[in-house]
């Protein structure tokens, strides 16, 4: 039974160095776990449908997809920002609610994929691994499952973040948990909201996260396929409006690659990129600072020209950027 526990709960941490070879192969057993989540949504035919538990959903959906592009992504991944230690530790329980691993190991991995872009090594790439493993094969491998250290010495010296990372399941645990009560508590007190806790489960959590795993995965598979490519980075990344919609800004991927350090990706006005608005939002409470911008050179390097007939042709100009 602990050893049965210890495969969908683990989260081992490991040391490039001395980095054991790990299967690149999906462990169905571990697996199980994420496919229950979307079996899980199937329940929506039992418990029903009702404002209450559709407005939790939404606002689970909008919370975790911002913890997701705000603090895991733009902070964790890539510290386009600043913040107090109590805030980033904050941050990451926040994300820890997308049940996406904990902070250190989306940074990781994240870090990596840079590295390593739409290359043989790249753990997500469709380019090279095709659409579904790059959608969602790749993390339910054994070779995915640690925490690489050397990659986040910046992050890893934090011993509240060590400790996030290794339990980060207690946080979406507990989510479920209250969710379900606070569903029975509200159709005990409030019957006229329509809502159970069952509902509220499925709607809020099994519905909502599910939503919030595939718009975050269409990021990885089709963000390098399907989009339109201003700038001539080393990788296939593209911008794509409609995942800038629904990912509150992670859609303009071909942006983000050609500069990752800035905590805008869109960097036009006409750009939608919701979440660095609401992060402009939190610096004028002063909860995040100095969020680094666009420079004016990087906007113009190495874009892709178009001539009289619209045919595109790739920059030859080095990349200025990291």
């Amino acid at each position: 039974m602990i050893s049965t526990l210890s495969r969908w709960l683990a989260s081992p941490e490991i040391d490039d160095g001395s980095a054991p070879e790990l299967p690149n192969r999906i462990d169905w057993f571990r697996a199980i776990p994420f496919a229950a989540l979307h079996l899980g949504c199937l329940a929506v035919f039992w418990v029903g449908f009702s404002w209450t538990a559709f407005t939790v959903a939404v606002f689970l959906y909008a919370l975790r997809v911002f913890s997701l592009t705000a603090f895991y992504h733009r902070y964790f991944s890539h510290r386009a920002f600043k913040t107090s230690r109590l805030g980033q530790f904050l941050f990451g329980v926040l994300g820890c609610l997308a049940i996406q691993r904990g902070p250190l190991w989306w940074a990781a991995h994240h870090r990596r994929h840079h590295t390593e872009s739409d290359t043989h090594a790249d753990p997500h790439s469709p380019v090279q691994h095709g659409f579904w493993w790059s959608h969602m094969g790749w993390f339910l491998t054994p070779a995915a499952l640690p925490t690489h250290l050397k990659r986040i010495p910046d992050l890893a010296r934090y011993p509240e973040l060590r400790f996030l990372n290794r339990f980060d399941l207690v946080i979406p645990i507990l989510l479920g948990v209250s969710l379900y009560f606070l569903g029975e508590s509200l159709h005990h007190h409030y019957p006229a909201l329509g809502t159970t806790g069952w509902q509220l489960f499925v709607w809020g959590f099994c519905l909502s996260t599910v939503c919030v795993y595939h718009v975050t995965f269409l990021i990885n598979s089709l963000a390098h396929t399907f989009g339109r490519r201003v700038y001539a980075t080393a990788d296939d990344s593209r911008n794509n409006v409609w995942l800038a919609v629904v990912t509150f800004g992670e859609g303009w991927h071909n942006n983000h690659h050609h500069y990752p350090a800035s905590a805008r990706q869109g960097f036009h006005w006409w750009q939608i990129d919701i979440s660095y608005g609401i992060l402009v939002g939190l610096s004028w409470l002063g909860i995040v600072w100095d969020l680094k911008p666009v420079p004016a050179k990087v906007l113009d390097a190495n874009r892709i020209a178009i001539d009289r007939n619209d045919e595109r042709h790739e920059a030859v100009v080095p990349e200025t950027t990291s």
